[in-house]
Order: C-alpha cells, then sequence, then structure tokens
C-alpha cells in the first residue's frame, strides 16, 4: 500500500518530470529550424512564412529566460478569436477541460472543508490493523474506510452527495445551453460551406433501365423538382487510391536517392536490393529501379482511373445530391424519402474534409452485420483484456517483483526505490499496456463502415470510454481491492466479505493518484514536446524535401485526436465523482490535471494543431451523457457502499438520486440536444435568404459542381486529370434517359404505364 510519504515522492518525480519537459521545450520552440513543428498552424495558415528569430540557432539569451512565458501567452487570445481561428470544434473541446475546473473546484473545496474532517477523527483503520485483518495506510484515513459500521456520521455523505449531484447537474445544465448557442451561432454565422447543400443518400435501388447517375436525377427532379441542382455518384476508387498511395511512396524513395546522389561528392550511383526489406536479393541502380516503378504505376493509376469512370459496376448505389437552397437540403436529410424506409435514405453530407472516402465503397446492407461483428468483437477485446493487465500489474508491485524475483529483495526494499515502485510503477505500466488500444478501435470502427472522420473518431472515442470504464475503473476497483485483502477473505465467513469490500474499495484511490499523476501530470506535459512529429519532419527535411511544398507536406501538425483525448478527460470525471464523497484526497490530483491539460492544448490548438475537419461541436451529446453516466455509477458505488457499512438506512435517501439524474438527463436530451442532430428550417431559410440579398448571382452549380468528387481525380498526377474528371463531371451533368421522356421530365410509370406529369406542368406554366 502507497503511503503520504510514498504519494509525495511519486508527486515530485513527476512535477520534476513536468518541469524537464517544460524546459525542452521552451529550448526546442526558441529555435528557428523548428519552428515549422512547433508554430505549424501558423505556417499552413499562410500567416507565417519564416521564423520570428533570423539564422539557424536563437543566440538571444534573454528569450530563454522566459521560458514558461507561452503558458500567459496561450490564455490571451479570446474565445470569439479563436473560433475564427481554429474552428469551433477545438474551442468547445477545451471547454470540457473548463467545464471539469468548474466542477470540482467546489466539489474539492466543500469536500475538504467537511469529509475530510469527519474521515480523519476515527479511529476505525487503526483498530482494523491491530487485529491484522485489514491492509490500510495513512491515506485510508481521509478515506470512508476510516468510519465505522452503524455510525451517523453517514448522514454527512448522504447530504455532500446530493450537494455534487445538485451541483454537477447545474453546471452540465448551463455548459449544454452555452455550447448549444454557441452551436447556433456558429452555424449562423459560418461561411458558405458545400455540405450546407448537400445530402448524401445512400441505398439507391437497381433499375434495369438506367445507371444509378440517371436514376438519382430522375428521382429528385420528380420528387424535388423546384429545388435540385445537381449530384455526385459516389464510385468504389479504393484500389486507385491504393496505387496513387504506393506511387506517393515510391516517389519518396526516389526523391531520397536522387538527394543523396546529387550530395554525395564520390559520384557513386546509390543501389538497393529487391529482396525482402531491401537486406537480400539482387542489387541494382536504386534511381533507375525506382524511376521504373514510378512510371510503372502512374501507367497503372492511369489504367485504373479509366476502369472507374467506365465501369457500372464501380458506381456504388449511393449519390452526393446538392440542392439550391440550405432550407431544402435541410428538409431532404431530415425526412424520408419513400414508402419503403429502407431505400433512398438521406443523412446530412459530412463536409468534404470529414468525408472518409475508403467507406463509401461499403454495400450499406453489409453495414448492420459489421457493425455486429465488431460489437462481438469489442466485448471479447473488452473482458479479455482484464487478464493481461491484472496480469501485468500484479507484478508492477512491490509483492509481485519480490515473488518474481526473490534476489531483488534488497534493492527494491530502500526507501525510495520502494516508493518509486509504488507510486509510479503500477501507473506507468498501465499507461504504456494501453498504447496501441486506440489504433485496433479506430481500425475497428472503419470496419463498420461510417462515412465521416467525425464519427469514426466519436464512435472510437465511444468505446475507448467503455473500455476505461471496464478495465481501468471496475477492474482495478474491484479485483484489485478483492487481491489486496485475500488474506482477510479467507479467514472470514461469507457473510462478512462485502464488509470487507466495502473498507477495501476507496483504498485504490492510492493506485488512481498514480496513475493521474504519471498520465494527466507528466503524460500533459510530454504532450507540448511533440517529439514524433519534430523526428519525422527533421527526417523528411533531410532526406526527402526539394521545394517548399516538400517542406509544407513534410509538417505533421496532428489534431486534438477527439478519440483518445475525450475518453481519457470523462475516465478523470468519474474518478472525481465516484472518490469526491469517498477519498476527497483525490481531487486536488485531477483540478491540477484539468487546469495542465486546459493551457497545454490551447497553446496546441493556437499554435500546432490543424483540425481534419469541423462538425460544429456536433460530439457535445456524447460528453454531457458520459459524464452523466459517471454521476450515476458514483451514486450506485456510494450506495453499495453504505450498505456494505451497515448503513442500510441511510441508502433510500441515495435511491432518489439516479433517478433524479436520469430525469435532468432526458430534460436536457429533449431541450438542447435537438440543435446537434437538426438544422432548424427557419435557420436555413434566413441563411438563405440574407445569401440571396447579398449575392443575387452566385453560381452555386458551379461552387458544388467538383466539392464532392473523390480526392484521386483532382490534380497530382499529370494531365490525365482533367480529361478524366471532365468524363466523370460530364457524367453527371449530362445524363441520357433510356425512358420514354424529356431528360428533364419525370419518367413514366413502369408499373401503371401511364405519364408522370411534366416537370413544367408540375410548376403550373405552359408546356
Amino acid at each position: 500500500m502507497a503511503t503520504l510519504e510514498d504519494i509525495g515522492i511519486a508527486a515530485g518525480i513527476n512535477i520534476l518530470t513536468a518541469f524537464i519537459f517544460f524546459i525542452v521545450f521552451a529550448v526546442l520552440r526558441l529555435q528557428p529550424f523548428n519552428d515549422r513543428v512547433y508554430f505549424s498552424k501558423w505556417y499552413l495558415k499562410g500567416l507565417r512564412s519564416s521564423p520570428a528569430s533570423g539564422g539557424f540557432l536563437n543566440l538571444d539569451l534573454r528569450s530563454y529566460l522566459k521560458f514558461l512565458h507561452w503558458m500567459p501567452e496561450a490564455l490571451k487570445m479570446p474565445e470569439r478569436e479563436l473560433i475564427d481561428h481554429a474552428g469551433l470544434d477545438s474551442v468547445v473541446y477545451l471547454r470540457i477541460y473548463l467545464l471539469g475546473l468548474k466542477i470540482f473546484t467546489p466539489i474539492a473545496i466543500l469536500a475538504w472543508a467537511v469529509l475530510v474532517p469527519v474521515h480523519w477523527t476515527n479511529h476505525t483503520l487503526e483498530l482494523a490493523k491491530q487485529l491484522k485483518n485489514v491492509t490500510a495506510s495513512d491515506i485510508d484515513k481521509l478515506s470512508v474506510s476510516n468510519i465505522p459500521e452503524f455510525s451517523k456520521r453517514f448522514a454527512t455523505h448522504i447530504v455532500m452527495a446530493y450537494a455534487f449531484t445538485i451541483w454537477t447537474c447545474y453546471m452540465l445544465m448551463k455548459e449544454y445551453e452555452i455550447v448549444a448557442n454557441m452551436r447556433l451561432q456558429f452555424v449562423a454565422s459560418e461561411a458558405r460551406r458545400p455540405d450546407q447543400f448537400t445530402v448524401l443518400v445512400r441505398n439507391v435501388p437497381p433499375d434495369p433501365d438506367e445507371t444509378v447517375s440517371e436514376l438519382v436525377e430522375h428521382f429528385f427532379l420528380v420528387n424535388h423538382p423546384d429545388h435540385y441542382l445537381t449530384h455526385q455518384v459516389v464510385c468504389n476508387a479504393n484500389k486507385l487510391a491504393d496505387l496513387v498511395d504506393q506511387k506517393k511512396k515510391l516517389q519518396n524513395w526516389l526523391d531520397y536517392y536522387q538527394l543523396k546522389y546529387s550530395r554525395n561528392n564520390s559520384q557513386i550511383r546509390p543501389m538497393v536490393k529487391l529482396g525482402c526489406l531491401g537486406l537480400c536479393g539482387q542489387k541494382v541502380d536504386a534511381i533507375e529501379h525506382y524511376m521504373a516503378e514510378v512510371d510503372k504505376t502512374s501507367k497503372e493509376i492511369a489504367e485504373e482511373r479509366e476502369n472507374v469512370v467506365k465501369d457500372q459496376k464501380s458506381i456504388m448505389p449511393a449519390s452526393f445530391v446538392s440542392f439550391k437552397t440550405r432550407w431544402a437540403a435541410a428538409v431532404c436529410a431530415q425526412t424520408t424519402q419513400t414508402r419503403n424506409p429502407t431505400e433512398w435514405l438521406t443523412e446530412w453530407a459530412p463536409e468534404p474534409r470529414d468525408v472518409f472516402w475508403p467507406n463509401l465503397a461499403v454495400p450499406y446492407v453489409s453495414l448492420t452485420i459489421r457493425r455486429l461483428a465488431m460489437s462481438v468483437a469489442f466485448f471479447f477485446l473488452t473482458f479479455f483484456f482484464i487478464i493481461p493487465i491484472a496480469f501485468v500489474q500484479s507484478l508492477a508491485t512491490i509483492e509481485g517483483i519480490e515473488k518474481v524475483a526473490p534476489f531483488l529483495r534488497v534493492i527494491i526494499e530502500r526507501k525510495f526505490i520502494k516508493a518509486v515502485i509504488t507510486g509510479l510503477l503500477s501507473g506507468l505500466v498501465l499507461k504504456l499496456f494501453l498504447i496501441f488500444l486506440p489504433s485496433i478501435l479506430m481500425t475497428m470502427s472503419k470496419f463498420e463502415g461510417f462515412t465521416a472522420i467525425s464519427l469514426l473518431e466519436r464512435r472510437s472515442a465511444s468505446r475507448y470510454y467503455i473500455f476505461n470504464l471496464v478495465n481501468i475503473f471496475l477492474a482495478n476497483v474491484i479485483a484489485g481491492a478483492a487481491f489486496e485483502q485475500l488474506s482477510s477473505f479467507l479467514n472470514q465467513s461469507p457473510n462478512q466479505i462485502p464488509q470487507t469490500i466495502g473498507v477495501a474499495i476507496p483504498m485504490k484511490a492510492t493506485f488512481f493518484i498514480t496513475y493521474i499523476m504519471v498520465d494527466g501530470w507528466a503524460g500533459i506535459a510530454g504532450e507540448i514536446l511533440m517529439l514524433k512529429p519534430l523526428i519525422i519532419y527533421h527526417l523528411k527535411n533531410a532526406f526527402l524535401v526539394k521545394t517548399e511544398k516538400d517542406r509544407e507536406e513534410a509538417m505533421d501538425p496532428g489534431s486534438i485526436g477527439f478519440n483518445t483525448g475525450e475518453p481519457q478527460i470523462q475516465l478523470y470525471f468519474l474518478l472525481g465523482l465516484v472518490y469526491a464523497p469517498v477519498t476527497p484526497m483525490l481531487l486536488p490530483f485531477i483540478l491540477v490535471f484539468f487546469g495542465l491539460a486546459y493551457i497545454v492544448y490551447r497553446h496546441q490548438i493556437i499554435n500546432v494543431y490543424n483540425q481534419e475537419y469541423e462538425s460544429a461541436a456536433a460530439f457535445w451529446p456524447d460528453v454531457h451523457g458520459r459524464i452523466i453516466t459517471a454521476l450515476i455509477i458514483s451514486q450506485l458505488l456510494l450506495m453499495g457502499l453504505l450498505v456494505t457499512k451497515r448503513a442500510a438506512m441511510a441508502a433510500p435517501f441515495i435511491i432518489a438520486l439516479p433517478v433524479i439524474t436520469i430525469g435532468f438527463h432526458r430534460f436536457c436530451k429533449g431541450r438542447y440536444e435537438p440543435a446537434f442532430v437538426r438544422y432548424p428550417l427557419q435557420e436555413a431559410m434566413m441563411k438563405d435568404t440574407l445569401e440571396r440579398a447579398k449575392e443575387p448571382n452566385l453560381n452555386l452549380k458551379g461552387y458544388l459542381q467538383e466539392a464532392y468528387i473523390h480526392p484521386v481525380f483532382k490534380g497530382g498526377d499529370g494531365d490525365d486529370d482533367d480529361s478524366v474528371l471532365g468524363k466523370l463531371e460530364g457524367e453527371v451533368i449530362i445524363v441520357p434517359t433510356k425512358r420514354q421522356s424529356r431528360r428533364n421530365t419525370p419518367a413514366p410509370s413502369r408499373i401503371s404505364g401511364e405519364s408522370s406529369p411534366s416537370l413544367a406542368v408540375i410548376n403550373g406554366k405552359e408546356v
């Protein structure tokens, strides 16, 4: 068990580590040759073209004295300006950290002022130690474990539970209202974007007489005659995209060897082996080999591009359909198009940057099967992961190391080493063990067929949260506490075991304190160093960069990483709410995390991160829902703890809390969530009217024509791009019909044989 001294040493080590990271960052960011890494956002926005200080190294010693000057600078930019600079998604993401500070600062003050004295002034654990029945440390004297059974002091915990719940719900409601208003204001003031006029239509039914493109045009000319503008069919260009990526990699190798040869004074041409990983096989001239490979791949790309355009089998039963107004797009996206609810399915199109093109080629009918399969796979991943995590963490303790390596006992029993192992090792091991989990979860989300990057990240974040809840929280609290009290379990009758668990659960707070320091202090401080992008940039700059465009592409600023960052935040919300009435000592560590993370990520959003998409904070209902879940879990666990403490008379007062919380969630869901899932027609009409007044001669069709064409058809591979793109556009714009009607006239029904009225008749005009 970790003692106060162990926690103090661990805190000192993590604070020192974070401080070292900040010093290293301060030195690196001031060097001109690192300017494109630590200020990449300004370069990508075209607001910065060269380092503030010239030369290769910064020799101004005075600038190094202000190594923490970036912290107040990160807080200076107003929120309105930050939205214009980085987007609403980034700003609202930062508000999650602010929400944590708003919720837990009053809770921490109240808990330390009321609950800590109530816990400390008891002697339950001292008596338990004398009986050698329970393992405990001085930290546990600050927890509910130190209160005896049947104590009237549990009334304090009930009152505090109500206070914490009311305050948390109040702050959640205020924040939901603020974010909803920010979203509506952002959408109303946002510049024109293609996704405002476009819907994604999926599961277009097959027709033997017409192509998908013809069928889509005829359907929307009939059902949206006054508003339909144009459409872009979805094609399966995954193989073509793979070839383009392959060519890019080959071109990088060619550039590398050409630069290497040009810088080689001996004029010896570079050679490469054709075998496995370049370690064996025939030696050939590297430059000639990669030039031949690039030419070969270019021909394959041209051939595949023609196949995609000409082969109707590559056209998917889906299309991006654009309308003349935002109002018409909103009506189409939010209504059912036919009697059969499984056909002509419409949804808002993601913005072009947000589209995940490979999944547009996934047949809609297979989505249910894919998602069911991934749900089963995630279930097994979550629960089978408990075994290796528990095993590895059992080895990351003093007892575990002594059992596996008894010869190390002399070393690890030393005071400082013991404190480091107890206060750091278990949290560090868990952090390292989960390093590949986000990539696994993102791969599973991609397999499920979501068509937007934002949806992929939100799905992955949801599963990451569940994984953290089960493996990091529940597994450690329940299983860990039970293992620590194993000797007590073996010497007790079965009806006494729940009492021991009730005493032991709060003791796991020491583990979570160490985890917060490793992950939430040192980990957040390490984020600002950006070591991986720094190394990759300098490697590319040394071996691949030939032009200014190459140098820009070498920058890898990254983004917020909602799929990894948000579940991490939610874990701290869960820990704070669960342990606030149980072990208030954990709360200051969480407050340090929220404060430090807010400053670090605000700096990164201003200077580094380049967000891939803009969803106008569509993720906020998920954030709200997970905090509500954490609040309910904390209430249920407190209820169970009171029962094990023989405070059954107090438990009924807690039962009302989950009911109140669920009712509050349903109120917020009905009051604020529609702003995140529907687009008000009133707002759409106002924006359309204003745009018509300002730009009466706007060529909207020209603006939307190429917005949703697959990226592989947009430039970068020579002259063939324009000709193939022209063919693809031609197929969309001019659709020859095979039916006995004019192209822009609704077709005769194949069922009744009667012709529908012409478009002119529909509009009330003469033919």
